[in-house]
């Protein structure tokens, strides 16, 4: 065990949070999607401790951040796609996985031995200096044990993580709740890994053409959030719930509550008014609250695949996955 720091958000926490990732610590830090946990990415060792420290499948390969476009040039290839996606999206909860660049100093390790790289320029203000305090890639999974439900405030990530890593650096609860959506711009048409923060339908606005689906699961996924069973709280998940029985949990969203409800242990609402953005900042906390509620079950609500709809309902079939 470890003494974790908790870092204020202020000049001397970055420089402290900076300082211990260039001598191979691990520090959980803020960006607009959730806390991420990390680590100097073109150091194996630091990388090791991510896994873990998150008790992570070593053949799930991590999203790496990065200051600026420019940085992320010197990590991988961007074909012309690629790069309107950055140009537009970037910095913002978008990860585009490309082929490694000639010159990548991101550790094989923290790729999972693909010849791909997963790249992302955060938008939080305090995730981006700290990135320009330490001056290379930052490897930064979503800061809880691997397959829990993910970070979206500093107690979160003590909650799962005190005295396993070296710091939180608290910089208040996340903006957009749910992880980045991830593209793969690899060969021919761009691939949509994992919903997340920027919409699918954005994203082909942009590009003027469909996303193809990218592959579920697997033994050696492209990027994180990919296998079968993810972001799982220890209480069994029941989706599209019609009726809710005795002493259940539920998840809830908008103004219609399923037959039952008033039955249930405890009852949290994404969003009242049905809205999406609303719903995915809400998610990862009230399934941490639901879970801590001791019931065996959570049964949720119906809730819209439009919009971060899609992402939302990606994780919570994550979390119902046989595990």
């Amino acid at each position: 065990m470890r003494q974790t720091q908790r870092l204020t958000a202020n000049e001397a926490g970055l420089a402290d949070a900076a300082e211990i990732l260039r001598r191979g610590g691990l520090v959980a830090f803020p960006t607009e999607t959730v806390y991420g946990l990390g680590a100097d990415a073109t150091d194996a060792q630091a990388v090791a401790g991510i896994y873990a420290a998150k008790e992570r499948p070593s053949f799930n390969p991590l999203i790496s951040h990065l200051d600026s476009f420019e940085s992320a040039q010197e990590q991988g290839v961007f074909d012309e796609t690629a790069r309107r996606l950055a140009e537009a999206f970037w910095p913002g909860p978008l990860t585009l996985v490309v082929p490694v660049a000639p010159g990548c100093t991101i550790s094989d390790l923290a790729r999972a031995g693909l010849d791909s790289v997963g790249l992302r320029v955060p938008a939080h203000p305090l995730a981006h200096a700290l990135l320009q305090k330490i001056g290379r890639p930052v490897a930064a999974p979503s800061a809880n044990r691997s397959g829990r439900v993910s970070p979206t405030d500093a107690d979160h990530v003590l909650g799962d993580l005190d005295g396993r890593i070296d710091a939180v650096l608290d910089g208040g609860p996340s903006q957009v709740g749910v992880e980045s959506t991830i593209v793969a711009c690899i060969s021919g048409t761009p691939r949509l890994l994992r919903p997340g923060g920027i919409p699918r339908e954005a994203i082909e606005t942009l590009i003027g053409m469909r996303l193809e689906g990218g592959p579920e699961g697997g033994k050696s996924p492209l990027a994180p959030g990919m296998l079968a069973s993810h972001y799982a709280p220890r209480a069994k998940v029941r989706l599209n719930a019609a009726r809710v029985e005795a002493d259940e949990a539920v998840l809830l969203f908008g103004e219609k509550a399923p037959v039952g409800t008033e039955t249930a242990r405890i009852a949290l609402n994404l969003s009242k008014n049905g809205d999406l953005v609303e719903a995915a900042a809400h998610l990862f906390s009230y399934l941490r609250q639901l879970d801590a509620s001791g019931a065996a079950t959570i049964a949720v609500s119906p809730i819209p695949e439009t919009g971060l709809g899609e992402a939302i309902t990606d994780r919570l079939r994550r979390a119902a996955a046989e595990r």
